[in-house]
Order: C-alpha cells, then sequence, then structure tokens
C-alpha cells in the first residue's frame, strides 16, 4: 500500500516571503518514514509545503536517502518555468524520483496555464508522465476550467477539489475536468472544506467514472489541523470510497500515476 501526498520540514528552514503559515515544530523524514512503517506502507509521496516556496532542496534529499520508497512532487517559480522544467532539468528530477508540479493558488493570481511558457513546459512534463496538481478555491476552478481542458500533461485535482457548497459553479468545473483520462482526484484534506462536502464530492466523482484515477492522500502531519489522525482519515476515506475502491485508492492507482513499484 502507499501513502501519496505528505509535507516534511524542520525550523530553521528557509522558508517563502509570502508565507501565509510557517509550523513552530518538525516532521522530518524519520518521523514521516515511522508513520509509513506503522501502517505498513511500503512507498510514499513527498509534497514541498507552499512555505517552503521553490526550494526544493530538503524534499530532494529526502528523496536521494530513500530513492526505492520515495516520490516527490515540487513547486517551481512562475517566472523561471523554462529554466526551472526544461526539457533537461526534468529529466534530472525524474531519475531523482519527482513525478510532478504543484500549484497552490489560494489566495494568489492565477497562472497563465494556456500562456506559451506553460505550454511549452506542459509538453515537456507530458513526455515524462509527470503531472501538474492544483490546490484552488472554487471560483478559481470555474476561472481555470477551460485552460486545463487543454492542458497537455495530467493533471491532479488536489484536496478534492475543496468542495464550497456557496459556488457550485467550482463543482461543475472540476466533474467537467475530472470525467478526462488524463485527470485525477487526490482524496485528501476532507477537514479542510467539510466532511459532509467532501463525502459528496466523492461520490459524484465515483458516478462520473472516475474511480480508477483516484487516490488517497493522507497530507500529513496535517499542517494547521493537527488533531487529524492518520487511522481516522483511512477509515473516513473507506467508508466514502466503499470496498470497491479503497484497496485500489491506495495500490494500485498510486502506483500508476507516481511510477511507484
Amino acid at each position: 500500500m502507499h501513502m501519496p501526498h505528505a509535507h516534511i520540514f524542520e525550523p530553521g528552514l528557509p522558508v517563502a516571503a509570502d508565507a501565509r503559515y510557517v509550523p513552530d515544530y518538525a516532521a522530518t523524514l524519520g518521523d514521516y518514514l515511522g508513520v509509513l512503517d506503522a501502517h505498513s506502507m511500503s512507498h510514499g509521496v513527498l509534497v514541498q509545503p507552499s512555505f517552503l516556496g521553490t526550494d526544493n532542496s530538503y524534499l530532494l534529499e529526502a528523496l536521494a536517502r530513500h530513492p526505492e520508497r520515495l516520490r516527490g512532487v515540487i513547486v517551481v517559480d512562475d517566472y523561471k518555468l523554462e529554466r526551472e522544467l526544461s526539457e533537461e532539468r526534468v529529466r534530472h528530477l525524474d531519475a531523482a524520483g519527482v513525478r510532478g508540479v504543484r500549484l497552490n493558488l489560494l489566495g494568489k493570481p492565477l497562472p497563465q496555464i494556456s500562456g506559451a511558457s506553460w505550454q511549452l513546459v506542459g509538453r515537456i512534463m507530458q513526455r515524462h508522465g509527470w503531472h501538474l496538481e492544483i490546490q484552488a478555491s472554487a471560483q478559481q476552478w470555474v476561472t481555470l476550467g477551460p485552460a486545463l481542458v487543454q492542458w497537455p500533461a495530467l493533471l491532479v485535482i488536489d484536496h478534492l477539489r475543496l468542495p464550497d457548497a456557496a459556488v457550485p459553479e467550482g463543482r461543475a468545473a472540476v466533474l467537467q475536468l475530472a470525467v478526462r483520462d488524463s485527470a485525477w482526484v487526490k482524496v485528501s484534506g476532507c477537514y479542510r472544506s467539510t466532511l459532509e462536502g467532501a463525502s459528496s464530492m466523492v461520490a459524484e466523482l465515483l458516478a462520473a467514472g472516475a474511480g480508477e484515477r483516484m487516490v488517497f492522500g493522507s497530507d500529513w502531519p496535517f499542517t494547521r489541523h493537527e488533531d487529524n489522525d492518520f487511522g481516522q482519515l483511512k477509515a473516513w476515506d473507506r467508508e466514502a470510497v466503499g470496498a470497491d475502491h479503497f484497496q485500489q485508492l491506495f495500490s494500485d492507482n498510486a502506483s500508476r500515476l507516481f511510477a511507484l513499484s
């Protein structure tokens, strides 16, 4: 079984100038490996936390220490796309275990996904089987939808799109994306919206036929929601997706998306 989407960090690391929140505790690689072992998880995926910005060195060091067990998702500078995601750089990062790029757009301007730079790196990412993982709010999904339909590489919708009942158009935009063969959904962060909204979104995704492209994400150590427990989240996931899909989310689907073995 695999545990995609976790974050590692410790006090003293360089943080992004625009960080909305910086934890005052450590969640180290050793801590994370302990969680994997405690729950009989063979592999894990580390996602660059937003507050560390585009300095992915801490994550890359972790991948280098456990190349067989870990994969990574990095964050890059929107203004240096063609350099940071050049063919040569992506080839190097892919060999290091990186499998995607994350955009956390909450409270931020939207990138020009349909622009020349993003389309160029999108084609490079496509050739390497990488994905673009997006965390966005409901209205942002509405605005991004048309560009993401044309995105050349794989797309991962983070945290079940952060369901918001006040913006039903966001739900419709995400469902339109999620039925595409190139789109995946991370069943994670249910506590970052509402359990009712998250459960409803899972049901709609399954009904739309997206079950083959859904993966579980632990979101460990649950930054700003540290009172959560992995075992309880796993139980919620089992109830939300049902027995038929539960094992699939933790094994087959994750193996395909992150090239885990």
